[in-house]
């Protein structure tokens, strides 16, 4: 089951003064002549998910621009935002908008500089025949939560649907209790829990993305110091060009040599979900909604300031905070 950490005001704080103290600067370590030597840190295990990173790896598209990226796979005990604080990575993956915002309300010198899914995979499950069509049909009954999901998405739902916090139960990560309950809903990826349910409960489950129904969320974002903007922007250009081409390359080409990277780097990982994932991405238009695949790591004024009124509307932000210091539309990719 995939976990995905949010960074909540308890584990961002004192972040601020980590990075005053840590200062972040450029890594030492040589790189090959005339080759821009680049740490980065992934969100999560290798995965599918993940998969343009490791495709632009590994079929030399962050090399042929110029860079030698060694990635640095994530798991429960990495702290993204931590490791860009300190400069150990110099590029980031961000999981989801609140870690984003959260690091701006810090003050935190970071910034995304692209987002390679345009839909946040996040999605409630149902089970079949229970009449819920939609979203809304899910109103009154028990929703399978974990604590970080209370503190973002599921603010947008309350806001939009008038759920209501008594409908929360604890996820611990295991379809068990879902499939224990038929009037149960739970919380997961499009591209992860459903096919593991109908693999463990042998049923279908019904699956509604939250991005299509208005979730403004943006999903795997690349977060990098400013201190590396200011020093070396062509060094992030050529970053976010090259994963885009390997998200293109992953997902509308040949996924071999990234789908080898990932189960190298996470034996635990199997072709089958690799391929059952690939294909929700594609279906789901998850990186890219467009037929000619140019918004793929596409960011927008107006998708952010979206984000941010629901959630200042809700609390979760002061109204007044100056949103748009937590990205910069200075280096979307100029196509692939």
């Amino acid at each position: 089951m995939r976990r995905r950490v949010f960074v909540t005001m308890g584990a961002a704080l004192g972040l601020t003064a980590l990075i005053a103290a840590c200062s972040p600067a450029p890594t030492k370590d040589a790189a090959p002549a005339g080759e821009t030597k680049l740490k980065l840190a992934t969100d999560w295990r290798a995965e599918a998910e993940l998969g343009g990173y490791y495709q632009a790896l590994a079929t030399g598209e962050y090399k042929k621009r110029g860079l030698d990226v060694t990635l640095i796979q994530g798991g429960p005990a990495v702290n993204v935002p931590q490791l860009l604080a300190t400069g150990a990575v110099d590029v980031g993956v961000g999981s989801n908008s609140f870690i984003v915002m959260n690091l701006a309300k810090e003050n935190a010198p970071v910034k995304a500089v692209a987002a390679f899914m345009q839909k946040d995979p996040q999605v409630l499950i149902a089970h079949p025949g229970q009449g819920i069509n939609g979203i809304a049909d899910m109103k009154g009954r028990p929703i399978l939560l974990s604590d970080a999901s209370i503190t973002a998405f599921w603010v947008w739902l309350k806001a939009k649907y008038q759920f209501s916090d008594d409908q929360v139960r604890k996820y611990n990560y295991s379809s068990a209790p879902f499939l224990a309950d038929k009037r149960v809903i739970q919380q997961g990826y499009a591209t992860s829990e459903p096919y593991l349910i109908e693999k463990e409960g042998k049923i279908k489950p019904a699956v509604f993305l939250l991005a299509d129904s208005g979730y403004p969320a943006y999903a795997s974002m690349a977060l990098v110091p400013d201190s590396l903007i200011a020093k070396n922007p062509a060094a992030v250009q050529a970053f976010v060009e090259a994963t885009a081409a390997g998200w293109k390359s992953y997902l509308y080409g040949d996924p071999k040599p990234g789908d080898a990277a990932i189960l190298k780097d996470n034996p635990e990982m199997t072709q089958d979900v690799l391929d059952q994932a690939r294909e929700k991405m594609r279906s789901y238009g998850i990186v890219s909604a467009e037929s000619d695949k140019t918004d793929i790591g596409l960011m927008t004024d107006a998708r952010w300031a979206e984000f941010f009124k629901v959630a200042s509307e809700q609390g979760v932000y002061p109204k007044d905070m100056d949103y748009k210091k937590a990205y910069t539309l200075q280096f979307l990719p100029k196509g692939q």
